[in-house]
């Protein structure tokens, strides 16, 4: 991002903090496809994600005076997004999936324009732990480093490289790669 562009963004984010109603829904709209975007691949439940978008766009409006940047602003967008989404998970109680209950995939590979291998992908990501399941969606979805998302979940990277060593072996087996 150039300097005036990130200027501009802190810009906006300061006429939010100081009541600006237009320059929050900029806001909004800049980071709401990131935060439904999360929240969508690790539910695989439009709503779900919907449901989970606004809350953390709440919670933002309620914590908008501790938010130092706009970068800052995009990393507590994605901590309070991963932590909002595993605290669903656990207020919702026990609804594990096992991998096998996700169903075979052909053995053959798909294309990845293959709506229904996609889907079965993510029933398989659904299918995970709920901490390799968020790091998963964010080194996969969001592109984030090891480093990024033990920032985020606030875990160690060594920690963070292993849930994905461990989820990606989930997945090839299942895969039958």
């Amino acid at each position: 991002m150039s300097a005036l562009l990130a200027e501009e963004g802190d810009d906006v984010l300061r006429r939010a903090q100081s009541g600006d109603g237009d320059a929050f829904a900029v806001l909004v709209g800049d980071h709401e496809s990131m935060v439904f975007s999360i929240a969508w691949y690790f539910f695989g439940d439009r709503n779900r994600g919907e449901e989970i978008a606004q809350d953390v766009f709440l919670q933002l409006y309620r914590n908008l005076d501790k938010i130092e940047t706009r970068a800052h602003l995009v990393f507590w967008l994605r901590q309070v997004t991963s932590r909002r989404c595993i605290d669903e998970v656990r207020r919702a109680g026990p609804r594990r999936i096992s991998l096998d209950d996700a169903g075979d995939l052909p053995v053959a590979s798909a294309a990845a324009s293959d709506p229904l291998a996609a889907r079965r992908l993510r029933q398989m990501i659904a299918a995970l732990p709920q901490r390799q399941r968020i790091i998963i969606t964010l080194r996969y979805q969001e592109d984030l480093d090891p480093s990024d998302i033990g920032r985020i979940v606030g875990m160690p990277v060594n920690t963070i490289k292993s849930h994905l060593h461990r989820a990606i072996l989930a997945l090839r087996k299942k895969m039958g790669v």
